[in-house]
């Protein structure tokens, strides 16, 4: 839940998208989205956020 709170934050505060945010992180989009799957949540390119 910590992760998907931070992820949203930078989302809705600073990154225009979720590749974006990734790169300036220096993570792989890959594995937030995986990581965040496997407790139901998944990016929703419109929202910006994960939902």
């Amino acid at each position: 839940m910590m992760l998907l709170s931070y992820m949203n934050t930078q989302l809705r505060d600073f990154y225009p998208g979720l590749s974006e945010c990734c790169e300036a992180l220096g993570v792989e989009r890959e594995e937030i989205e995986e990581k965040l799957k496997t407790i139901d949540y998944v990016y929703d390119q419109e929202l910006n956020r994960f939902v």
